[in-house]
């Protein structure tokens, strides 16, 4: 297929997108530059594989759509998966090779935990396996503050492979990840990052739906976390409340939920919304965890979270994992309020927020397919979106 009819594609399906996108929009989404886009359009240039999916994502269709011998993103997902999963297998014998310094690794990091923020999980998938290794050979050559300094970035390097992981479904993985983290964290000497891998592990207990176990991990990180001195220490010990008010939303505890949610909520009046050891925290985090948590609990506490949608939308310089994740709970909150056509509007502000994350978001998958049942209006358009999504 020509780099043309490529670019082609691309036009069209960016002329029919709802709402129409200009090249300037699509260029933002796909998070590339205009001029690449212009140039891909008018066949001047190829595109690779990476941006072809970014490309397709922003634009809300399956990339076989625009090039046929493709495989979608998926798929490419789950193919670097056993590579990731072969470096941290020999985590304490890592194969030789070449590594950078600290400072050039450090920013590659930061680009990684950026992706994961932007819920970019095939440019993760593709990049983490020769970058873990690269960590893994500087902490293992590594000795004093250094050796330190390696292990910081050896947990942040691993939380993202773990958010591709995880996304797409790998829970015995994941898991295995954040492991790694949990045994590299105490080697940096830093008790914050020790909460945020505190953060992370939760996980583990919503994979295993071990809601009452996972309630306790988390309060017992925050026993062991520092007290909220600083910025970040309130960051920290804000978002292992966030947690574990989510997590007590999955068990039915309303009491314990509150209490923590209380807890967030104070706190987050304390700082700036930002993003803190790699996790965004401030009274916009908290705001949609408010949503969460009122969804995760279900039944009367739904309309909790349809009165803040209705008062509150997150801005858009928050994460777009998180902005996504807002309007995929309020889906499901329309949803189980009989507001059919509501709950797909909140799918489709998801999709374009991050592409990615709702794709592989089992509600939207659960969701999507109970719509596509109910719905007689737009039933092109739904079909459309389920198919992207593999609702079944």
């Amino acid at each position: 297929m020509t780099a043309r009819s490529v670019g082609e594609r691309i036009a069209y399906y960016r002329s029919v997108a709802r709402p129409r996108m200009t090249q300037q929009q699509l260029a933002d989404a796909a998070c590339v530059a205009l001029g690449t886009i212009r140039k891909i359009e008018r066949g001047e240039r190829g595109a690779s594989s990476d941006m072809l999916e970014t490309i397709a994502d922003a634009l809300s269709v399956d990339p076989t759509r625009l090039l046929s011998d493709r495989a979608a993103p998926q798929s490419r997902v789950h193919a670097a998966l056993p590579a990731l999963s072969a470096v941290i297998a020999s985590y304490d014998l890592p194969d030789d090779g070449p590594v950078r310094t600290l400072r050039m690794v450090r920013t590659s990091v930061d680009e990684a935990a950026a992706w994961r923020l932007a819920a970019q999980y095939t440019r993760i998938a593709r990049t983490l396996p020769d970058l873990l290794s690269e960590v893994l050979r500087g902490f293992h050559g590594s000795a004093g503050a250094e050796r330190k300094e390696w292990a910081g970035l050896l947990v942040r390097a691993t939380r993202s492979a773990d958010a591709a992981a995880y996304k797409v479904g790998a829970r015995d993985l994941s898991a295995r990840l954040v492991e790694l983290m949990r045994w590299a964290g105490p080697e940096a000497g830093d008790p914050l990052l020790d909460a945020t891998t505190a953060y992370v592990r939760t996980e583990t207990y919503f994979a295993a739906r071990a809601h009452r176990p996972g309630l306790r991990a988390l309060e017992t990180a925050l026993d062991a976390a520092p007290p909220p001195t600083t910025w970040a220490a309130t960051a920290a010990r804000g978002a292992l409340h966030m947690r574990a008010a989510v997590i007590a939303g999955r068990a039915g505890d309303s009491t314990a939920a509150d209490v923590h949610l209380t807890e967030a909520r104070a706190l987050g009046d304390r700082v700036r919304e930002n993003v803190y050891y790699g996790t965004a925290f401030g009274p916009d985090s908290v705001r949609v965890h408010e949503v969460s948590v009122a969804v995760s609990l279900g039944d009367e506490h739904t309309g909790r979270a349809l009165e803040v949608a209705r008062q509150w939308k997150p801005p858009v310089d928050l994460p777009a994992e998180r902005r996504s994740g807002f309007y995929i709970e309020m889906g499901r909150a329309q949803l189980w309020a009989g507001r059919a056509d509501a709950a797909f509007e909140a799918l489709k502000v998801a999709r374009r927020i991050a592409p990615q994350h709702t794709r592989e978001h089992p509600w939207v998958r659960q969701d999507a397919a109970t719509l596509r049942r109910l719905k007689r209006a737009d039933a092109e358009e739904l079909t459309a979106f389920a198919e992207w999504c593999s609702a079944t």
